[in-house]
Parts: C-alpha cells; structure tokens; sequence
C-alpha cells in the first residue's frame, strides 16, 4: 500500500502516462524547507495539478495537446498513475541538465529557471518507471493537499500492485539507457 503522492504538472503526467518521458525534474516546491528538494520515497503516486501549470512551460508538441486535456472538478483529485525510481541524481550544473532534452518536454528556459532558482543551483533528476490503475481513481481534493510542495500523503493508501507498467520492459529499458548515456 502506498499514500505517498508526488505533485506535478498535470501536462507532465500526461506525457509519463503516455510513456514520451521517464524523466522527472525538480528544484522543489517553498515547503520542501532549507534542504530543498529530496527524492525521499520510491514509489508513489503522481498528483495532476494545475497549479504554477502554463502551457507556455512546455515545448509547442506538447503546448498544443494542454488545451485538450479534460480535467476533473476542482474539488476532485484524479490518480491514474504511479511512479517507481529508478534512479535520482542532483544535477549540479546546467549543461547536465541540458543533455536530457529530448527526454522531456519542458522547455530550456524554464529548465534554466527552475536550475537557478533558490539560495543554490542544481536541480534533480528522477528516471521513473510510471505504472497505471486499470481505471482512474477519483478522491476528494482536501485542503492539505494544497500549497507549494512535492509530497503529500493522500487520506487513503492504495494499493500499488494493482498497477501495470505503461511501458514495455525493453522500450523503457532504451529510454533509461537514454537517460544514463545523457548523464555520464
């Protein structure tokens, strides 16, 4: 049972859902304190918001599919996804961050942003291998979930072995390969 959820762009969901990207990155949110951002657990389930969201954030390919996506009620959370790490690194510069494009769909600028925003430069890296509920799973979206943070622990926990990759092993095996050759 996992009740561990990780905050993101509901358009990046979209894509991890989609298998374009196993690449999470993150400076992390005001509330993760004074040591930033940590790749504290390793399975979790992924939080669509639309929160700091701007369609202007991601390359054109995947601008263009935002004004698409359907989103459920405000005062709901939709879970759909789960993520397992595979491997987190602390990018300490931004050439490092650079060599995944293609491997994502943020934009370089706001990769730049998010690299030298705060009191340090870096930022993390996370390759994940993203899994799927049979059907998406709706919860009540509760006040705590609110505010400028990567995790939250949902009211209930749920069962992660219900989940099935979205990704063939030797497909996400390449894009992690990718991802390693990238970072060398």
């Amino acid at each position: 049972m996992v009740q561990t959820a990780f905050k993101e762009w509901a358009v990046i969901v979209e894509a991890l859902g989609q298998g374009e990207q196993i690449v999470i990155l993150r400076k992390g949110g005001i509330a993760e304190g004074r040591g930033g951002f940590q790749a504290e657990h390793e399975r979790f389930w992924l939080f669509p918001t639309r929160f700091h969201q701007q369609a202007e954030g991601v390359v054109p390919e995947a601008a263009t599919r935002f004004g698409a996506m359907l989103f459920p009620p405000e005062d709901v959370l939709r879970i759909q996804h789960a993520a397992e790490v595979v491997e987190a690194r602390r990018l300490e510069s931004l050439a490092a961050a650079k060599r995944l494009a293609g491997q994502h769909i943020w934009r370089d600028d706001v990769i730049a942003e998010r690299f030298d925003w705060g009191r340090d430069q870096g930022i993390y890296a996370m390759a994940v291998r993203i899994r799927q509920l049979a059907s998406p799973l709706d919860l009540p979206m509760l006040e705590e979930y609110g505010g400028c943070k990567s995790w939250i622990e949902l009211g209930p926990a749920m069962d992660f072995s219900t989940t099935k990759p979205v990704l063939e092993a030797a497909v996400f095996e390449q894009k992690l390969a990718d991802f390693r050759e990238a970072l060398a």
